[in-house]
């Protein structure tokens, strides 16, 4: 049998899961489970990203998701063995600063940080549940978004808002913690001088933020108390005037629920485009005006998070652009980067255009550079830690 650690991501109706060596960082499968319920679908790639045959079924639920995935992998690599199963989970609070394994206190206390995020925490313990239910015995690691930035300074963790909402937990977490922390390892591997000065990441894709890293530590971030602040998203609004959320409520008579609905699912570069579509690729193939201006708003937030980003730091030595739309982008990085000449920064189109992942003009004074991320990768990592400490505190046999 091979020893192997299963990394999870649920969604609100979505599972990924990608399978990696247990005794080294090697990718060796990946899946989705899509549109969990009626419309319910599976794929699975092996680690070159061949499709591999699939077991039949529609999932209804997130435990139903799990067996779908696990049957479809038990049946391409029966010798796979899980000792371990990761979890992305978006909120760890104030409490949790590092990966932690769960148990029925860990759980609970998960479970009321939901309101903190109410679109994303309640799938992440769904699928931690299944995942329990699935491997009875097995270690599940919880690894968190938020983590990462528990490093931030006091002035980028709060808002002016009465002391005791900060005390309750009402404060600036900042997200995507996982996708940084591998973009920031990849960094210090490939170029360590350059990650040990002032980095400013832009994780790009249906959601959006980013991210000053100095010498490795988060110190300042565009998301706050939710996933919904800093930049527009697919869906999301971004940044937004708490005002407006008050006229929706008090002048157009909408429930917070619909409100919500508005910011979370209506919004971002769906709503801009006049809902032509949150894709960027369909944004940039389309002539529409409306998907122009979408761009043209997206490319500009991102210009100014990048300088209130630098500012954080006092300048910039290096741009990381990932996710979906960092990575794949042309048009979206060349066009972030025409705007901050002043900054330092100027992009060789040539790079650019080839995708390479040095992508600034041997004069610009930044070094600008495309990674791609792996939050499964990190979460591997933290279950493989976790498993080698626990072994080291067994006691000797005799």
């Amino acid at each position: 049998m091979i020893p192997v650690i299963l990394a999870l991501n649920a969604g609100s109706s979505s599972l990924k899961f990608v399978v990696y060596a247990a005794d080294r960082d090697r990718r060796l499968a990946q899946g989705l489970v899509d549109r969990i319920g009626a419309e319910g679908s599976i794929t699975l790639t092996d680690a070159d990203g061949r499709a591999l045959p699939v077991a039949d079924g529609v999932p209804q639920d997130h435990a139903q998701a799990l067996q779908l995935a696990l049957d479809s992998l038990r049946a391409a690599f029966p010798d796979f063995r899980a000792v371990a199963v990761g979890h992305r989970v978006v909120h760890g609070g104030i409490a949790f600063t590092a990966p932690v394994r769960v148990d029925d206190t860990v759980l609970a206390q998960l479970e009321s940080l939901s309101p903190f995020a109410p679109l994303h925490q309640p799938h992440n313990i769904a699928g931690i549940r299944a995942a329990i239910a699935a491997f009875p015995g097995v270690p599940q690691i919880a690894c968190f978004d938020t983590a990462f930035h528990r490093t931030h300074p006091w002035v980028n963790d709060t808002f002016a808002l009465p002391r005791s909402l900060y005390d309750e937990g009402v404060r600036r977490y900042g997200f995507h913690g996982l996708s940084y922390d591998y973009v920031s390892s990849e960094l210090k591997r490939r170029a360590p001088t350059v990650a040990a000065g002032r980095v400013v990441v832009a994780h790009l894709g249906n959601g959006a933020s980013m991210c000053a890293i100095q010498d490795g530590r988060s110190v300042a971030s565009t998301m706050g108390f939710t996933a919904l602040d800093g930049l527009p998203m697919g869906t999301r609004c971004g940044q937004l005037d708490p005002g407006v959320v008050m006229y929706l409520m008090e002048q157009k008579g909408l429930s917070p629920d619909a409100v919500q609905d508005i910011l979370y699912r209506q919004s971002g570069l769906l709503g801009l485009s006049g809902g032509l579509s949150n894709d960027m690729r369909t944004l940039e193939a389309s002539q529409a005006p409306e998907a122009q201006q979408a761009i043209d708003y997206f490319v500009f937030r991102i210009q100014r998070e990048l300088g209130a980003m630098a500012a954080a730091m006092g300048g910039i030595d290096a741009l990381v652009f990932c996710g979906g739309i960092g990575e794949n982008s042309r048009q979206v990085r060349a066009r972030v980067c025409e705007r901050t000449e002043w900054m330092g920064i100027e992009i060789d189109h040539g790079r650019n255009s080839r995708n390479e992942t040095l992508v600034s003009s041997e004069m610009s004074r930044v070094h600008v550079m495309v990674i791609a991320t792996d939050e499964g990768m990190v979460i591997a990592r933290a279950a493989r830690e976790m498993l080698a400490a626990e072994k080291d505190r067994q006691p000797a046999r005799p």
